[in-house]
């Protein structure tokens, strides 16, 4: 009899049909010689302080050091504690049954380093110790998991995987768990999270946002020609910027005196050539989906992994962009399954067949898993994101396979009396993968005029002339897209050039993580959306400001432990080793954190509206009264909306917020209201306009 574990139901019984495995049994399926079974996710991780003997925030306590780590079951919160998670029990159960009544183990986890530790962490847990074999397949389709099954590793040769899997796990542990405890207790006011990789991109938000608000703009003016040759219209623009409007409207009358014309003083035409794009890793399509759909990095990955589980796209928590040779013949097979979907039909009448660009093909760059890619499952009923997404990937293969795009760019300078002006131009002379959705410029780029046939030494007619008003931009802030940019290229931003040099394609966080890693600072309280941009709240900017100087908000050093990660993956360095440095630096992170002197803000005193006789006690996330049989409390973020220490003052001492704008309903209909209290101090809105109360 074999064992097999998936990583979740519907996965399971999607290999357990394919081997023949039917009978349903209570946590498995059964049939066939095979025993198919499942975790949820992560059912064992690493115990928490409390597990070793270690309750509350002490300062004695720290730094917390395990040897050995402990791992425990899953656990939930109920009341005030955490308590093991009764799922996961049950299953726990169900798989040490499973694995005690056969003699091998299939593992059928997600072929990647969170799948590999969620299988390890569970086999360790239950000291099983039979041996175990690996499925490794990147799609769900029939075929793939035929072939997985015909093609199935020894288990040893993932050990590499696992303990960088294991080594980033205990490291989260070491530095989250200290540095959270550290700060909070030095703050004495509520709990404050740190994290290996969560503190250095909230870092990157801060500096972001700051750099913003601190940059002065200023206006500067330019002066714009429109011109006329051969039945075209196009405009050139000064070189000169006039700080001073005066300055610029005199030399536009100057000009306009002098003959009104503009000399050409060259011409300087260049082919230039644009590779189509590679193939989507995770990042990639989380960026694109952000920019182009407004979707979360969340929102995109659980859209991915869906696709994914309905074996219409391969593996998505994918880092490459590209495929391997023998996955190459079968490109066309995809392209042609694309024929039964309505919206490539117009794309697919532009492909060359028998031409397609071999680019996205690199061994060598294909690291667990190829690129995000189609299957030859093409989906009929999706949902309108769904099939947003969808579409993201499949038109991006028609144009990975496509041709270059190549333009013809053309700088044109000129002269009015001696005032410098240029023009630029730009005709296409070979569409290639740009003809596939039809745009041929990048949404960011200034859409590129045609010229007429120019020389040097043509005089043109100055037809208008104006004087454009323009302003410096400062630092743009943070959309998720652009935040999931910097994390991924953290090491190009490092300033010593031999550390830039060795970091620079290595990101904080992974494909995997990212998403999660941004939910989890807007879980924090540490940074909101404004529109579609990313800026931190008070409660960010207040973790930034104590960290900022120290290790723990270094971008660099968090890159740099990503390339260890690495080198344990590809078995080219040594976990323990690894996980020693992880332990002085947990010792010193705790220590310079210790030293941190905290400036308190200085909190309203405010007596409880319902007994009036306790201090309420002020909160990042709620303002309570002590009294546990008074037990009054107020929620600081109320429909997506933080409410500040202001309006709370004015809730308590004169029962009515100011008017509160942007809540958001159930439905996500945006609202405007007052919180107020009745005489039982119970809060309700009060609408503007018709004074409406509801609960």
């Amino acid at each position: 009899m074999k064992a097999i574990i998936a990583e979740k139901p519907s996965v399971a019984r999607e290999i357990a049909s394919l081997l023949g495995a039917s009978k349903k049994k209570d946590g498995y399926l059964t049939g066939n010689g095979y025993c198919v079974t499942w975790a949820f996710g992560h059912l064992i991780g690493l115990g928490m302080p409390e597990d070793y003997g270690i309750s509350g925030f002490q300062k004695a306590s720290l730094p917390i050091l395990p040897n050995p780590f402990l791992l425990t079951v899953r656990k939930v919160k109920k009341d005030k504690n955490y308590v093991a998670d009764t799922g996961a029990l049950k299953q726990l159960k169900i798989i040490e049954q499973v694995f005690n009544q056969c003699d091998t183990i299939i593992v059928a986890t997600d072929a990647g380093r969170e799948g590999e530790l969620i299988f390890r962490y569970t086999y360790e847990y239950l000291k099983c110790n039979k041996p175990f074999q690996r499925l490794w397949i990147s799609s769900l389709t029939e075929k793939a998991i035929k072939q997985g099954f015909d093609n199935l590793k020894n288990g040893k040769e993932f050990d590499g995987l696992y303990q960088s899997a294991q080594g980033r796990s205990r490291a989260d542990w070491l530095v989250g768990i200290n540095a959270t405890q550290a700060l909070s207790i030095v703050a004495g006011n509520g709990i404050y999270s740190l994290g290996r990789v969560q503190t250095p991109t909230l870092s990157l938000i801060c500096k972001r946002y700051l750099d913003n608000k601190k940059f002065s703009i200023k206006k500067y003016y330019q002066i714009q020609l429109l011109h006329h040759k051969e039945m075209i219209g196009f405009k050139s623009l000064s070189t000169t910027k006039w700080d001073d409007k005066k300055l610029a409207d005199d030399t536009l009358r100057t000009i306009e005196r002098n003959g009104n014309t503009a000399t050409v003083t060259s011409v300087e035409i260049k082919n230039v050539t644009e590779q189509p794009p590679l193939l989507f890793d995770l990042t990639g399509l989380q960026k694109e989906a952000n920019k182009k759909l407004n979707l979360s990095a969340e929102e995109t990955l659980n859209i991915a992994q869906s696709l994914y589980e309905k074996k219409f796209i391969t593996y998505p928590r994918s880092g490459s962009k590209y495929i391997p040779e023998d996955m190459w013949a079968e490109i066309p097979n995809l392209v042609r399954a694309l024929q039964d979907r309505e919206n490539c039909k117009q794309a697919l009448s532009k492909i060359k067949w028998g031409r397609f660009n071999k680019r996205i093909v690199n061994d060598l760059r294909v690291t667990d898993h190829h690129a995000l890619l189609i299957t030859e499952k093409i989906p009929s009923a999706l949902n309108a994101k769904e099939n947003a997404v969808y579409d993201m990937i499949a038109f991006r293969l028609l144009e990975a396979i496509s041709q270059a795009c190549t333009k013809e760019i053309t700088d044109i300078a000129l002269q009015a009396i001696h005032y410098d002006f240029t023009a630029k131009g730009c005709k296409i002379t070979e569409p290639g993968w740009r003809s596939i959705r039809g745009s041929f410029a990048d949404d960011e780029a200034e859409p590129l005029q045609d010229l007429p046939e120019l020389k040097k030494g043509d005089e043109l007619k100055i037809k208008e002339a104006s004087v454009l008003e323009k302003q410096t931009k400062p630092p743009a802030l943070y959309t998720e897209a652009g935040l999931l940019s910097a994390m991924e290229t953290a090491g190009k931003g490092i300033e010593n050039e031999e550390e830039r040099k060795a970091l620079q394609n290595i990101g904080i966080g992974t494909p995997a993580t990212r998403a999660s890693i941004i939910e989890t600072l807007f879980t924090r309280n540490y940074i909101q959306r404004e529109n579609k941009s990313l800026i931190p709240t008070e409660k960010g900017l207040q973790v930034y400001e104590l960290v900022k100087d120290q290790k723990i908000a270094d971008v660099a050093m968090t890159a740099e432990w990503e390339l260890a990660l690495q080198k344990i993956e590809n078995n080219e360095a040594d976990a323990e080793a690894f996980q020693k440095e992880m332990e002085t630096y947990a010792k010193s992170i705790t220590n310079e954190l210790l030293q941190t002197t905290i400036a308190h803000e200085n909190l309203p005193q405010l007596i409880c509206p319902k007994c009036k006789t306790q201090q309420l006690i002020i909160r990042d996330k709620i303002v309570k009264c002590p009294d546990e049989v008074c037990n009054w409390v107020q929620f600081r973020n109320v429909c997506g909306l933080q409410i500040s220490i202001a309006d709370i003052e004015s809730l308590v001492n004169k029962g009515k917020t100011s008017l509160l704008k942007g809540m958001k309903s159930k439905a996500g209909k945006k609202f405007d209201a007052y919180i107020v209290l009745n005489d039982s101090a119970e809060s309700s809105f009060e609408f503007e306009k018709s004074k409406n109360y509801k609960k």
